[in-house]
């Protein structure tokens, strides 16, 4: 029979404890390991978390800053619009105020230019045949009281003054016939006027008896005799139409009479 050693005795029953509590100790590393990994999890789910939200808050904040670098890039464009625009006001200020001065130097001038005119028309008037002469002073009184008007422009001043010196640049290449009053010896006679331009001015009692020229040598009215009075009729029919133009024989107003 073999003898146990005491020592040997002791060995085995610690062996024999440790076989018996290692199942214990297993099951609570693994539920430890367990919950380690459920945690572990969780926080990388909580972490995942975050980053999607921080990845969204930095896509949305990457899309407010495109969006704002837009507005930036639009204002910037509207900036230069803007400048471009005071700018080009700017020159037109100054090419008004330029004008301005153009005009009220050019006002100065044309004031009395116009006075200058209308004294012109006047003496005009006063040297010319007696061709429709108180229709064209009628029309300068107009004039000299229109220049005192403040209510009427002075373009519209000078366009009137044109339009007179016009109207008498036309009387000297027209045929045209009307009816006037002659002073005749001291008495006004109602006769039929018919100027040539202003070579020829003659008239006609208006039952077509007797006939007139005027002389611009004595400044008066002189009768023609029965033969001349025969062309004057002719004229005065030409120039009511009442026959076709043909060539026509008048006597000369600056022919006429002996100036004394």
């Amino acid at each position: 029979m073999t003898m146990i050693k005491p020592s040997s005795l002791r060995l085995a029953v610690g062996i024999a404890s440790c076989l018996a509590l290692t199942p214990v100790a297993g099951a609570d590393q693994l539920e430890q390991a367990q919950a380690i990994e459920g945690k572990t999890t969780q926080e990388a789910a909580q972490s995942q978390s975050r980053i999607n939200r921080r990845a969204d808050s930095s896509l949305a904040m990457r899309q407010e800053i495109e969006q704002i670098q837009a507005q930036i890039s639009n204002l910037e464009i509207y900036r230069d619009h803007l400048q471009h625009l005071v700018s080009n006001q700017q020159v037109e200020a100054q090419s008004l105020r330029d004008q301005i001065t153009e005009i009220k130097e050019t006002r100065q001038g044309i004031v009395p230019l116009m006075y200058r005119m209308l004294g012109g028309l006047e003496q005009w008037l006063a040297n010319d045949i007696p061709l429709k002469a108180d229709q064209r002073q009628a029309r300068v009184e107009k004039l000299k009281a229109m220049m005192g008007r403040a209510d009427v422009a002075d373009s519209e001043k000078f366009r009137r003054i044109l339009e007179a010196y016009q109207i008498e640049r036309d009387y000297g290449s027209k045929l045209d016939a009307y009816q006037d009053t002659i002073a005749l010896n001291g008495r006004d006679i109602q006769v039929d006027v018919l100027h040539l331009g202003r070579v020829s001015l003659v008239a006609r009692r208006l039952d077509g008896q007797q006939h007139w020229v005027w002389s611009t040598r004595d400044e008066k009215w002189i009768e023609l005799d029965a033969s001349a009075g025969e062309a004057v009729d002719k004229a005065f029919a030409v120039a009511q139409k009442q026959v076709a133009p043909s060539l026509l024989s008048l006597p000369l107003s600056a022919n006429q009479g002996v100036k004394s």
